[in-house]
């Protein structure tokens, strides 16, 4: 009859110190100023409570945060569009597409926004006769259409450096290892390349949306009643500091959302790393190495990989 042996218990690690350190005392009290200016900020719009000023501005608020959520979603779209060409122009060697792509996102991402929707929106009307020619007045003269339009452009100078960037830190080997099996170089790129640096591209995406419903505030300035155009309409009309309190709040709302999705996303977009570093925390070691401890050159990693080498 065997008889099995016991399992060896495992010490547990010593507990952090937890001594009031300079910097933890620091975060101590940044935590407490922002609870108390947080406690401020719920009384005054408490004692300011106007039942009329809800009643009245609160479905304007909502029209405005749909046309936000509406400019948001179509020029990320739009943009991602653009950026594939943008991109293939960056990083192509001839001249003839390397040049516009360059000059394409040195002039967007060098001026500021505010100045490219008032180019787009006012400059339109300068060329009103060349533009009806072509039958596209009908676009430009909308305020709506000329953000749509100059937030694409936008967004796709900073998507198109984000894939840029991306693509540039596959590994040569992905490329080398489907050339070795005969793939065509878009099947490539398509099926090889573009999958690995979309995930590494996916926390800066996250962060050019959040770039995005920050600056879609400036459409208010061109007449698109947006989350901020009704909140500068509702302040005209009533006086009432708390109407800029509430679209800072819906900003960061949405900032907020945005950002648990985006984890949610990466978390679900990256579980095969994660599963290739546990089991390389898992690896056995070697009688008498620490564990822990680095293989040698040249030893292979056990347990499955998750990514192409």
């Amino acid at each position: 009859m065997s008889v099995i042996a016991p399992a060896k218990a495992i010490s547990r690690p010593p507990l952090p110190d937890r001594r009031w350190t300079r910097s933890r005392l620091t975060g101590h009290l940044l935590m407490a100023l922002w609870a108390i200016l947080g406690a401020a900020l719920a009384a005054f719009l408490l004692l300011n409570y106007d039942q009329a000023f809800y009643d009245r501005y609160t479905p304007k608020f909502f029209n405005g945060l749909i046309v936000t959520l509406q400019i948001v979603f179509l020029s990320i779209v739009l943009g991602a569009l653009i950026s594939l060409p943008v991109t293939l122009g960056r990083l192509s060697r001839n001249p003839l597409a390397g040049v516009p792509a360059y000059c394409f996102v040195y002039f967007f991402r060098g001026t500021p926004l505010i100045a490219q929707t008032f180019l787009v929106y006012y400059g339109a009307g300068q060329f009103r006769a060349e533009l009806e020619t072509v039958n596209l007045w009908w676009f430009f003269r909308d305020a709506f259409n000329c953000v749509i339009f100059t937030f694409s452009l936008n967004t796709a100078a900073y998507q198109a450096e984000i894939l840029r960037g991306a693509i540039q830190n596959v590994a040569k080997g992905q490329r080398e290892a489907g050339e070795s099996l005969g793939l065509p170089k878009w099947l490539i790129f398509w099926k090889i390349i573009l999958p690995q640096a979309l995930i590494v591209a996916l926390r800066p995406y996250g962060n050019e949306i959040v770039l995005m419903i920050k600056g879609s505030a400036i459409a208010s300035i061109v007449t698109v009643y947006d989350l901020m155009g009704e909140t500068r309409r509702a302040f005209s009309r009533t006086f009432d500091f708390q109407t800029y309190i509430w679209a800072a709040i819906i900003y960061l709302v949405m900032v907020e959302i945005l950002r648990r999705l985006w984890d949610v996303l990466e978390a679900r977009l990256t579980r095969h790393l994660e599963r290739d570093r546990d089991a390389a925390n898992d690896e056995p070691n070697e009688p008498g190495k620490p564990a822990g401890a680095e293989r040698e050159p040249g030893e292979p990693p056990a347990g499955p990989v998750g990514v192409l080498r």
